[in-house]
């Protein structure tokens, strides 16, 4: 396709330049907003040029985005020494060494919550923003490629925009997104988004031409996911969800299409929500952050009607079939900014099933998604807090056991807490389920016990809580050895007595 009908405003063409010229935009100490959700849809050519002029001359940003890159690029950054700030999150294992070895500074926030404080000034405004697009209209508008996510505030919000218009996306996805950005406090008006097929605002970035200061065409894809096919663990963790859910429904909560579901990015949360295809719901629907194989799995089964996200991350077959045939979808999809995807009065008022996926749990329900042994970063708390804390039914999920068995994911108490137990409604191991609600923490600690933890800890769970109890207290805990299980894995490699 001729680049005239991707770049529809005539000025701006001659705006068009090289990556590394749109890079040297960018100065040192800026504040930079780029596109990108869950390695889709990020920009791809500037960030790269960006990096290797980090590497001959000193420049350090702070690098705000959707949530993860994709093609390397945190990696890439970290490595030429780019990167003084990064928020609100991240998945790259290079970034990660930099974070926990204290080079990088990384704000780990609710993916809600970006673009409110930018908006509100609560945090240092963005210089530049640099954003991935099908298509720039006639009057400068913006349309996305496979993600929104924060994308369109920053291209609002900053003083600068540079635009990568990728060839290798196709056009199709013009139409697809839904750009509503939330009126600024105290004179806000209701989100207006009253169910998840809900359009509420325009197919494309608002912005004027005149703040497009660079145009690069590039051809790169998006990273595929890296989520693995579900196994026997995963497939039981769908299975105790699925019989709480017909329970739901034979004791009138539900009906057989449930109530709007959410899915975590990940290998687990994905295959939950695959193994609703052999359930007998029936005309779901999606309100959810990322859009994985198992929403597209879920359409060609004829389980899901509409499919509501801020992104598209899908693996290298699955990514093939559906932009093969992407027209059976397009019209029961939309893809919005996400705070819009992410809003607590959205997910409040569509009444979310949140399914999200913990480290690790306590024997009382505190979760922590973010730290391994209390103190390591790994990918930082995303959007399960913003669902987790607003949703109908909050679900946490996981493994019993990781790193063949030396560590238990259920513990006496966790070691960082993302979301308390008042936050969270069911967790979900393969060994079981254990369902919170209405229970007090006594009530709750045996519960999960007997429900979620693996037989290797079982005892050694009980006995915690038998002591602990006889201490006394409302959340029985003996103080001196809650970490106990972290502090023998530090010291052996396994929590195991």
């Amino acid at each position: 396709m001729a680049i005239h009908e991707r770049i529809r405003n005539h000025a701006l063409r001659d705006r068009v330049v090289t990556a590394e010229a749109a890079a040297a935009l960018i100065q040192d100490g800026m504040v930079v907003g780029m596109s990108g959700f869950t390695r889709a849809g990020e920009a791809k050519a500037v960030p790269l040029a960006l990096a290797a002029r980090a590497r001959a001359e000193p420049l350090k940003i702070t690098l705000m985005t959707g949530a993860s890159l994709g093609n390397d690029i945190d990696r890439l950054l970290t490595e030429a020494g780019a990167l003084a700030r990064r928020m609100p999150f991240q998945s790259d294992a290079g970034l990660r060494r930099a974070i926990n070895a204290g080079e990088v500074m990384f704000i780990d926030q609710h993916l809600s919550e970006t673009v409110e404080q930018l908006r509100s000034r609560q945090i240092a405004p963005v210089d530049i923003a640099v954003v991935e697009a099908v298509a720039i209209l006639p009057d400068g508008g913006i349309v996305p490629t496979t993600s929104v996510g924060n994308s369109a505030s920053f291209a609002i919000l900053a003083e600068k925009v540079i635009v990568e218009i990728n060839l290798s996306q196709p056009m199709w996805l013009e139409g697809l997104h839904d750009i509503y950005i939330p009126q600024r406090r105290p004179a806000r008006m209701p989100i207006p988004v009253v169910s998840t097929d809900s359009r509420v605002g325009l197919p494309y970035i608002p912005i004027p031409a005149e703040k497009i200061a660079a145009i690069v065409v590039t051809q790169n894809a998006d990273s595929s996911s890296t989520v693995l096919p579900p196994d026997a663990e995963t497939a039981a963790i769908a299975g105790h969800l699925t019989e709480l859910l017909k329970h739901e429904v034979r004791q009138g909560r539900l009906d057989e299409t449930l109530a709007p579901l959410q899915a975590g990015i990940g290998t687990i949360a994905n295959a939950v929500m695959h193994g609703l295809i052999d359930s007998p719901f029936h005309d779901l629907r999606m309100y959810s952050e990322v859009l994985q194989d198992s929403t597209f799995e879920l359409f060609d089964a004829g389980k899901l009607g509409f499919a509501s996200g801020a992104s598209m991350t899908l693996s290298a077959p699955c990514q093939q079939r559906v932009m093969a045939d992407f027209g059976r979808y397009k019209n029961r999809l939309i893809l919005r900014p996400q705070e819009i995807s992410n809003h607590p009065e959205v997910i409040r008022r569509l009444g979310i099933i949140a399914v999200n996926t913990a480290l690790e749990f306590d024997l009382y329900g505190n979760v922590n998604s973010t730290h391994v042994a209390g103190t390591r970063m790994m990918n930082g708390i995303g959007g399960s807090g913003d669902f987790a804390r607003n949703a109908w039914l909050s679900v946490f999920v996981t493994k019993s056991v990781a790193k063949a068995g030396a560590i238990s994911s259920v513990v006496p108490f966790v070691s960082h807490v993302d979301h308390t137990e008042h936050d969270v409604d069911i967790l979900v191991t393969e060994q079981g389920l254990a369902d919170l609600r209405g229970l007090a923490p006594r009530e709750r600690a045996p519960l999960i016990i007997a429900n979620c933890v693996h037989p290797d800890y079982r005892d050694m769970a009980r006995d915690y809580l038998d002591r602990a109890t006889a201490r006394g207290g409302h959340t029985p805990h003996l103080i001196e050895e809650a970490l106990g299980w972290h502090q023998r894995l530090e010291a052996t490699g396994s929590m195991r007595g």
